[in-house]
């Protein structure tokens, strides 16, 4: 086994360096490529990113660089992305806020989300429903048994108005019919402070945040919102597996490119950073953070950035969320 997994990490390291030398002259990029992370840095938004840059940077002689343009739910860096010249040495890699669903939630943005050019998704990273410890319910029945019974009682925290833990949890009262209360914070850290020292009941969090606290005993993971149970908590039935086959809800982690950027720099960009995504050793420090590899082609990272723009819209309008 540990020699096929070695064999695989070299033919990827050794794709890499290969996608780089069969390029033109003129289709190397002649200076330093960013990498835009429209968040602040130490997160998994901003570690990916960091990851993949330093395992193809034999492929950017002139360098690669990660850079974090953070503010206004990831508009400011996406702003920068979108304004860009299309020549190459400019990408995005973000989650799905301003490639998917700030559109729908924002009443006027300074660039067309719809205009992006995928490069691929990255890796995808499931939503988990905690709860508090001595939350009464024990498993996904009781909890809905529980909202259900106790309408307008159970408070959820979030990450802030129209994030992803806020939407995640409208999708689930909206597929069960039930109605908590919303408490909004400013970021992940505040909210699980708080779902910790019990002062609220639900937080609908991304995984790599929440599966620590959860296996310190200091919160309850209840469900997994995916097709699949996470690696990470094998013990953890997804919401598909208790009967809610629409409940899924993942982060996903998107590269794109400018408006216009050409078919042959988005083909060559992708078979880089795929080569890169698909080395062992890569995988490993993905699954870490609690991420599943992706490295979709630019057909197939376009179609899933579709389907997710459309779900997270009808939830958006359902729920009237907006942010100014």
């Amino acid at each position: 086994m540990q020699a096929s997994i070695t064999r695989r990490s070299l033919l990827a390291l050794s794709g890499v360096a290969a996608v780089a030398r069969s390029l033109p002259a003129w289709a190397q990029p002649q200076s330093t490529v960013k990498l835009v992370v429209p968040f602040p840095a130490g997160g998994t938004a901003d570690i990916l990113p960091r990851i993949l840059a330093e395992k193809v940077h034999a492929a950017y002689p002139a360098g690669i660089i990660v850079e974090n343009r953070a503010g206004a739910g990831g508009n400011i860096g996406a702003e920068y992305v979108a304004h860009a010249e299309a020549d190459g040495t400019t990408f995005l890699v973000s989650p799905p806020g301003p490639i998917a669903i700030n559109q729908n939630l924002y009443k006027k943005l300074s660039f067309d989300p719809s205009k992006w050019e995928p490069v691929t998704v990255i890796a995808t990273v499931p939503n988990v429903l905690d709860v508090r410890k001595d939350f009464p319910a024990k498993n996904l029945a009781e909890f809905i048994a529980y909202v259900k019974a106790h309408p307008g009682k159970v408070t959820y925290a979030s990450q802030g108005n129209g994030s992803t833990s806020h939407l995640t949890a409208h999708l689930f009262m909206q597929l069960t019919g039930t109605e908590m209360v919303h408490v909004p914070y400013k970021g992940t850290a505040p909210a699980l402070v708080d779902i910790v020292g019990g002062q609220v009941d639900v937080f609908f969090d991304n995984l790599s945040s929440s599966v620590g606290y959860h296996k310190g005993g200091k919160l309850r993971i209840l469900g997994v919102a995916d097709q699949k149970r996470s690696p990470l908590l094998p013990e953890v039935p997804t919401f598909v597996e208790s009967g809610l086959p629409g409940m899924v809800a993942v982060t996903f982690f998107a590269m794109v490119a400018p408006p216009g950027t050409r078919k042959d720099i988005i083909e060559t960009t992708y078979r880089n950073f795929s080569a890169a995504i698909d080395q062992a050793d890569t995988r490993k420090k993905f699954a870490d953070q609690g991420a599943t590899p992706a490295g979709w082609t630019p057909q197939q990272s376009a179609k899933f950035i579709q389907e997710e723009t459309a779900k997270w819209g009808k939830v958006i309008k359902a729920a009237n969320v907006t942010v100014e």
